[in-house]
């Protein structure tokens, strides 16, 4: 049976959909000497979703650093606190990474932010709004593109919160960890539908 896929999601449709959040370990890293450990354990996968988080800013002018970079596997996040570890080799050794896919939505607002504290070379980034219009969907938000691909909601309520805060809740942590592991749902179900032509585009 095909798979009903739209080229525009009705975003009010997603308000009556269950809504998902990441399963797996969610593990905090706070200091430098965390990050080699965390990234080791990262390059050992075949596949990575990554996102940044930033502290909201409500006044004109107003500017902050990336305060979050979390990195997912398939059933472990890593959430890397850069107000407090800084971009250390280790992370750097991560961004660079040529090897393992890491795959994020709008990737070059993250990569713009990130480079605002180190320069870097970007390596093996796979954005979600290149690869989605293959199969005719145009919307280009997460939000959408989940309920679209998995007819599941994913909760922005945390996003406008304090990401600079000296203790993240659990609700912030999860809503991270949600995020960056999306992707790599999103990007393997794109890459299937692709690959075997199992669904059928309804278009407004």
């Amino acid at each position: 049976m095909k798979k009903i896929i739209y080229d525009k999601f009705d975003k009010h449709a997603i308000t009556n959909l269950p809504t998902i959040t990441f399963p797996g370990r969610i593990i905090t890293i706070v200091s430098p000497e965390e990050t080699g450990k965390a990234v080791n354990y990262l390059l050992e996968s075949d596949i990575l979703g990554v996102d940044t988080e930033t502290r909201p800013a409500f006044k004109k002018g107003e500017q902050h650093k990336v305060a979050l970079l979390q990195v997912s596997t398939h059933d472990t996040c890593f959430l890397f606190r850069l107000k407090y570890t800084g971009i250390t080799s280790a992370v750097l050794q991560l961004l660079e990474n040529k090897e393992i896919p890491m795959i994020g939505l709008s990737l070059h607002d993250d990569i713009l932010s990130l480079h605002k504290s180190i320069d870097f070379k970007p390596g093996h980034f796979i954005d979600l709004q290149d690869v989605v219009g293959d199969l005719g969907i145009q919307d280009q938000s997460l939000q959408k593109l989940y309920a679209n691909l998995f007819s599941r909601k994913i909760s922005k309520r945390q996003r406008l919160t304090n990401w600079d805060a000296p203790v993240l809740t659990e609700k912030q942590k999860t809503y991270a960890a949600t995020d960056a592991w999306a992707c790599i749902n999103l990007y393997e179900e794109i890459c299937r539908l692709k690959a075997t032509g199992e669904y059928e585009l309804i278009t407004s």
